[in-house]
């Protein structure tokens, strides 16, 4: 890792190094005088901000893989089987179920009908866990997950629900779960983001960047989307006729000139510019080498049925699985569109089919990739949306589901989480917990947990108040612990 000199050391860097470059001018006098004061104090560590950091206390994973289903995957086409739905299909809900609802899309009045789905479920594994015929490849790798059928979010809108469950609120301006992890813990990679973000599908998730975003955290500690294919990051080679030696000298006087204005300003973020620049110039080489695939093995490329140059979330999988190899310490997939109301391309017949293929062998492969390499006892592998699906349909012109945050099916793998288990059971019609309910900032708690972080003790001071990613919620869910 790459560390800054302490304070003693810094005044050796001025007159032999920091001299020799920029000359002895009226910054270079400036700075030899704030030095000589030792206004440099402990308020202004010059060290790598995402140096590796020592947990709270024994982890269960040391990563994290986040397979985000953008736009509301339908538990009740997937893993929540319910055979009481179907025999009630296109009767009228009980009023009960929806007294004091809202939903995005549709109202409460009379007309509101149940809708049973038309996929077939069936028994898989040691487990015996339901799946549906939409997903035979995850079917396959039932014993080493654990299904939560009792997920509870709380905003019923896209945008501002993919923002809570990266964020924990629906407000703008607050760190993603990836940017607390790394804040938290750094990362185990000195030449490559600490929080990496791939997108597949027909385009990104409502809302974009800020659900990568660090908020008010520093920024170094932010999600740095990946392409999957040509160069990852867009402008990082040189431009033509820069040397490398060019640019090396142009990196050390841009550090020297920002190690001067840390000294006056003791701006943190300083730290992060500096960091920035020396992490960009190591990804020129180790960003190209992480997605050439040509040393992956015909069976491996078999296994998630992807070809070396094609843009899929199979290839994101594949992806994820060599970011984790080189040490990053949180990788999060985006995969759209699951938003299905029904309509031109959001029915529940062949788009919600097309979806389902697009990600089903990708991330079933994921799962037995990082088990065959011994990756999944450290890396906790997490798969959901935002939120799920109404068990009534919607009045469309074809087949649809309303938003639902009141019961919706998330599945995790490795990383200390129990294997082959389920979590939490809904109603007959699949509308409400009648078990073990999870709300988001429980899944973050545990997350953390799982990291070795106590929620409530990873804080960030902001406008006065010590902020944390589970707000003042937030309870582990002991019932996933291995």
């Amino acid at each position: 890792m790459n560390h800054f000199p302490p304070p003693e050391y810094l005044c050796q860097l001025t007159r032999r190094h920091f001299f020799s470059r920029c000359g002895v001018g009226l910054g270079g006098i400036a700075l030899a005088s704030l030095l000589g004061s030792r206004r440099l104090s402990a308020a202004t560590p010059f060290a790598n901000p995402l140096a590796p950091k020592p947990p709270q206390f024994a982890p269960r994973a040391k990563n994290v893989i986040f397979l985000f289903m953008a736009g509301g995957p339908s538990q009740l086409e997937l893993f929540d089987y319910k055979p009481k739905l179907m025999e009630l299909n296109g009767q009228p809900i009980p009023a009960s179920f929806i007294e004091g609802k809202r939903f995005a899309f549709m109202g409460t009045s009379h007309g509101t009908k149940l809708l049973g789905t038309r996929r077939t479920f069936s028994q898989h594994g040691n487990s015996g866990m339901w799946v549906s015929d939409l997903f035979p490849h995850t079917a396959g790798i039932v014993d080493d997950i654990t299904l939560m059928k009792s997920c509870a979010a709380t905003l019923f809108n896209h945008a501002p629900a993919k923002l809570f469950m990266n964020t924990g609120s629906g407000q703008f301006g607050r760190p993603s779960m990836g940017s607390w992890v790394n804040y938290g813990l750094g990362s185990d990679c000195d030449d490559l983001p600490g929080f990496v973000v791939l997108q597949s599908g027909p385009r990104g998730p409502r809302g974009g960047a800020v659900n990568w975003s660090s908020g008010f955290l520093p920024t170094t500690y932010q999600g740095v989307p990946f392409r999957g294919t040509g160069e990852p990051i867009l402008d990082l080679s040189n431009p033509k006729g820069v040397t490398v030696q060019r640019q090396r000298q142009t990196l050390d006087a841009i550090r020297d000139l920002n190690l001067q204005r840390a000294v006056e300003t003791a701006d943190p973020e300083i730290h992060t510019r500096i960091a920035a620049y020396e992490m960009a110039a190591r990804m020129q080489a180790s960003a190209p080498d992480l997605i050439d695939l040509a040393k992956e093995t015909p069976a491996t490329m078999k296994l998630y049925g992807v070809d070396r140059d094609t843009p899929s979330f199979g290839r994101n999988c594949l992806l994820a699985r060599r970011l984790i190899e080189r040490g990053v310490r949180f990788v999060q997939l985006y995969h759209t569109n699951w938003d299905s109301h029904g309509g031109p391309g959001e029915n529940l017949q062949g788009d919600f089919e097309k979806v389902c293929r697009e990600v089903d062998q990708g991330q079933a492969a994921l799962v037995q990739d990082l088990k065959a390499r011994g990756l999944l006892k450290d890396t906790l592998v997490i798969w959901g949306g935002e939120f799920g699906r109404t068990p009534m349909g919607e009045n469309r012109d074809t087949t649809g589901r309303n938003h639902h945050i009141d019961a919706f099916t998330m599945w995790f793998a490795g990383g200390g989480v129990k294997a082959g288990h389920v979590i939490g059971e809904t109603d007959e019609l699949g509308f409400n917990p009648v078990s073990d309910r999870a709300h988001v900032h429980d899944i973050h708690a545990t997350l953390l947990h799982l990291l070795g972080i106590d929620h409530t003790k990873l804080t960030f001071r902001f406008q006065g108040r010590d902020f944390r990613l589970t707000d003042v919620h937030g309870e582990v869910i002991t019932k996933l612990l291995a």
